[in-house]
């Protein structure tokens, strides 16, 4: 996967050693014992703004032109960027680039489907939220104006529909002993080891993105799964999604 993050185990996502060293001219092998730096876990994104900032010398304003981007969101990138890094610890709004909840609408708020109730805890949070992923980093998510997506910094690939959340529910959790299922691996094609249709992301690429038995899927599992335990909907353990035993009770009867 081009954005496997290489610092992290893609399988429980814990923290990976370096085990050995090997020079490519002679083919000698060194032991080593030490974790990679957080350099090596950041996403594809962080480190293409960390390249063009540093370019810049440090210059926002010339980091935003070249990006193509605005300014507040040049700042928003910078603090990711540093939160990811573990400069700071958690990223905070920027003032000059919140967002208008005049133009949102609230849904049911009784309702038990997962999708109302991420958007809903978003919308209450004023259309953005901070959410710690399971291996201590964390990502931010935005809701869109068009009241059907939402936007994760970890995940830019796409703006994901809340109905995402009602298929790893529906399609997948309700139906798994325990309410609980392996969150698999995007590595591996639909159908193949850690990628089959009990798995998070399994279920995600054919159910979400439609893809059949033999085909690439995306991975967005560990946004996901965390954003899930952030609305109080499941636990983001090691490896596992489980619906909490509150989420059960109120969709379950």
């Amino acid at each position: 996967m081009s954005n496997l993050i290489i610092g992290r185990c893609p399988v429980c996502s814990g923290k990976l050693k370096l085990s050995r060293l090997v020079c490519p001219d002679c083919s000698a092998e060194f032991p080593a014992d030490r974790f990679l730096s957080p350099y090596d876990e950041l996403s594809s994104e962080d480190t293409a703004f960390l390249k063009t900032f540093l370019i810049c010398r440090g210059n926002l304003k010339e980091v935003q032109a070249s990006c193509g981007i605005s300014y507040p969101t040049a700042k928003k990138r910078l603090d990711s960027l540093l939160s990811a890094l573990g400069f700071i610890d958690v990223i905070e709004d920027n003032k000059e680039d919140m967002i208008d909840m005049r133009m949102f609408t609230r849904v049911e708020k009784d309702s038990t489907q997962a999708s109302d109730i991420v958007r809903n805890k978003l919308y209450e949070s004023g259309g953005q939220a901070t959410v710690k992923l399971f291996n201590g980093d964390y990502c931010t998510i935005r809701a869109n104006t068009d009241g059907q997506t939402f936007a994760c910094d970890k995940i830019p690939q796409y703006q994901y529909q809340y109905r995402v959340f009602d298929t790893v529910v529906d399609d997948l959790l309700l139906h798994q002993p325990g309410y609980s299922a392996r969150k698999g691996n995007g590595r591996y094609k639909i159908g193949e080891k850690n990628c089959t249709k009990d798995t998070v992301v399994g279920a995600i690429g054919t159910h979400y993105f439609m893809k059949s038995i033999g085909e690439s899927t995306y991975d967005p599992v560990f946004a996901i799964a965390a954003i899930l335990e952030w609305a109080g909907i499941a636990h983001n353990g090691r490896g596992y999604v489980t619906l909490t035993a509150e989420y059960c009770a109120k969709r379950l009867g």
